[in-house]
């Protein structure tokens, strides 16, 4: 699986972003995709996910002001930010995951920078 991340930038407080993430290659494996990011001297922390289902979760900071969805057509799957924040700001990194055996994989794209000013 390959993830193809992009739609990283610097906005102002309170703009919005989308960020897009493609995938290819044994895509039919996959369980969930999601969304994660790493602030500078944080760790890195999951912002949403989603499943083949539909369903989705998102880390309370970002309720209500994110929204992941997902294109099955172009493989595709997206987080749409609004109301941005600086504490937004991180490398934002697309997630694939698979489940064998019980054993969670884990496949990451490149990250894209989101810097967010006041």
């Amino acid at each position: 699986v390959q993830l193809q991340a992009s739609g990283g930038g610097l906005v102002q407080a309170g703009e919005s972003l989308r960020l897009s993430c493609e995938a290819s290659g044994s895509i039919f494996t996959i369980n969930t995709m999601g969304w994660y990011r790493q602030a500078p001297g944080k760790q890195r922390e999951v912002v949403a996910g989603i499943t083949t289902g539909g369903s989705t979760n998102y880390v309370d900071s970002v309720k209500g002001r994110f929204t992941i969805s997902r294109d099955n057509a172009k493989n595709t799957v997206y987080l749409q930010m609004n109301s941005l924040k600086p504490e937004d700001t991180a490398v934002y990194y697309c997630n694939a995951a698979r489940y064998d055996r019980g054993r969670r994989i884990d496949y990451w794209g490149k990250g894209t920078q989101v810097t967010v000013s006041s």
